[in-house]
């Protein structure tokens, strides 16, 4: 007997949501550890990760993750968890890592050379270190993931600080936001020196799905009304190809950034993250045991 792998706890998981009860996160885990993993032995249910939680609740909690981004269970608030009408209609016998991350995006979300990798979570023949740089490489893919969507819900308002934060992190200077209306499709500026001589001007658009378009780009150029020749975009969705066209053709200097290079750029300058964990990997000193 071993403690069940994160996948492994899925169909559990969606068994115990069944009756469409609303229940705290804390307490699902619970439920499930009692009902379907009480028999292991006490050396395995209290067996822990290197931070010090629970192994087979991080199990549980990591197969909730999943089963969340694919639709099969919501958070209907801060703190609970309850099973969709997607996760209802589910044939759990069918219920597979591989179609869970199909559905769920994670990956397709964040598309790199290292994609592949990600979707076989369970490598075989793989050294420690390839685990560990595949771990890290899996849960950097969901915390970003994780992070659009917040970026999507929040306050337009507060979206525009976070990216003037993110601004002044990445070194442009002091950012200054423009009132709230009639700034003519401003949402900040950034001067690049002391005196404002060098400006830069931003517009953020939180949008959930729809694409940013030629014409949003020819009112921001327009709106920068010759006070500067420089201007950043920013969306959490994308750009079409006429808006990229039109700001690549524009006299400005005009940078896109759409939400895949927006969560990359937060999650390098640690803006909206936080370190959860550090884990120390080591080696033999060979320095220390020279004899010449």
């Amino acid at each position: 007997m071993d403690i069940p792998k994160f996948h492994e706890t899925f169909v559990p998981i969606l068994e115990t949501l069944a009756d469409g009860q609303t229940i705290q996160h804390k307490e699902l885990l619970n439920m499930i550890v009692k009902k379907y993993y009480s028999q292991l032995p006490k050396e395995l249910l209290e067996k822990k990760t290197k931070t010090g939680d629970l192994l087979i609740l991080n199990r549980i909690a990591w197969g909730k993750s999943y089963l969340k981004k694919a639709g099969y269970i919501h958070y209907p608030q801060r703190g609970a968890v309850q099973i969709t009408q997607k996760g209802k209609e589910v044939n759990k016998d069918k219920v597979n890592l591989k179609d869970i991350i199909s559905e769920s995006g994670i990956f397709n979300f964040y598309k790199e050379e290292k994609a592949k990798e990600l979707e076989d979570l369970e490598m075989k023949g793989s050294s420690p270190q390839d685990l560990i740089e595949t771990g890290f490489s899996a849960i950097e893919a969901q915390v970003k993931a994780e992070l659009l969507d917040k970026l999507k819900t929040i306050d337009p308002f507060y979206f525009e600080r976070v990216i003037l934060t993110l601004l002044g992190k990445m070194g442009y200077g002091e950012s200054i936001e423009t009132s709230k209306t009639g700034d003519g499709g401003i949402d900040g500026i950034i001067n690049q020196d002391k005196l404002g001589l060098e400006k830069i001007y931003i517009q953020a658009k939180r949008y959930n799905e729809n694409k940013i378009r030629e014409k949003e780009i020819r009112n921001f150029i327009g709106a920068m009304s010759g006070d500067t020749t420089k201007g950043v975009f920013v969306t959490t969705s994308e750009f079409d190809q006429q808006a990229i066209k039109k700001a690549h053709d524009a006299h400005h200097t005009i940078i896109l950034i759409d939400g895949k290079k927006l969560v990359d750029l937060l999650y390098q300058y640690s803006v909206g993250v936080q370190v959860q964990n550090t884990y120390e990997v080591k080696a033999v000193d060979d320095n220390v045991f020279e004899t010449n």
